[in-house]
């Protein structure tokens, strides 16, 4: 059985937190043994996002020569070894030896005239103040968004079409072996006139690049983990509740924010309804019981 896993950002840092190596290291040594019953058991897949990786990429980049900072799909691949090589190493350390691990940097097609190039949305790097947010905007040209009680940097998120590395994943899936990849959404590329690929600045959707990815991969469960305990309809109400188990259909009916929970549950919903599988959302340190139907919540194929 094969299962892709796609730990979210907050999963890794979570909000408020330092961006220092030592304390992305010690959630995902968390992250690792979270992870541990289902490597032992499954052929797993490993997706992760960047968020505040790339942006704190993005930030040390300007610092020597402002005008030649580094485009995003190369900050994207930067973050894909960093985060991959922590994951992987963390993995090794407590799983048998005979258990091997790769991290792939992965290629994922967009189209260049998708309509997220005009809209960026997709946040990314620090939480500013509101004065910062707006002194840093008009020094280096960025779209700003309020994010909770700050505001933060935003770029486009266009939708993957194609993972350009899905043939050599499937390979190392056969021979068994653990593979992280399509970290932050992959690297997003277009296809020019002559066929060949160019990396375009963009952050693609950790969940949609992952919802992809396990549908292409023919993967039977994906699991989304976030540091929420599980989807919650009415949230923010008194009245709101979380939602165990709901086929596609009728989840997709339900309201959700568009910059928390909606990209998640379309992205899962999109898996179930493409390959019939099972999608799961919730905390990273309940995985095994979100698989299990335990936690979580629980995205079916609509059976009627």
């Amino acid at each position: 059985m094969r299962i892709v896993v796609a730990l979210g950002g907050n999963a890794l840092l979570r909000r408020g937190e330092p961006l220092t190596a030592e304390r992305q290291r010690r959630n995902i040594k968390m992250a690792a043994q979270a992870l541990m019953p289902i490597a032992n058991e499954y052929a797993l897949v490993i997706s992760h996002g960047n968020g505040p990786q790339v942006g704190l990429l993005a930030l040390q980049s300007t610092a020597y020569r402002p005008e030649e900072a580094y485009p995003l799909d190369i900050l994207d691949a930067e973050t894909e070894g960093m985060i991959g090589y922590l994951i992987e190493q963390e993995l090794a350390n407590i799983l048998p030896k005979d258990r091997r691990c790769a991290t792939l940097l992965t290629q994922i097609e967009v189209r260049a005239d998708d309509p997220a190039f005009r809209h960026p949305s997709k946040p990314i790097g620090p939480v500013y103040s509101k004065d910062a947010a707006i002194k840093l905007a008009g020094a280096r040209g960025w779209h700003i968004e309020p994010d909770g009680d700050g505001f933060r940097r935003v770029v486009a998120s266009p939708r993957p079409k194609r993972i350009l590395e899905l043939g050599v994943i499937d390979l190392l899936v056969e021979q068994g072996v653990i593979v992280i990849c399509a970290g932050g959404g992959g690297i997003p590329v277009v296809q020019r006139e002559d066929g060949s690929t160019i990396g375009v600045e963009a952050v693609i959707d950790k969940d949609r690049a992952s919802a992809l990815l396990a549908t292409e991969l023919r993967a039977e469960a994906l699991l989304l983990l976030t540091d929420v305990e599980a989807v919650y309809q009415d949230w923010g109400k008194p009245e709101a509740r979380a939602i165990r188990r709901m086929n596609a259909a009728a989840i997709r009916r339900l309201p959700f924010e568009p910059g928390s929970m909606g990209p998640k549950v379309e992205a899962a919903c999109d898996f179930v309804e493409q390959t019939g599988g099972i999608a799961g959302i919730g905390r990273l340190a309940g995985a095994r019981g979100i698989l299990d139907g335990k936690e979580g919540t629980v995205i079916t194929p609509d059976r009627s």
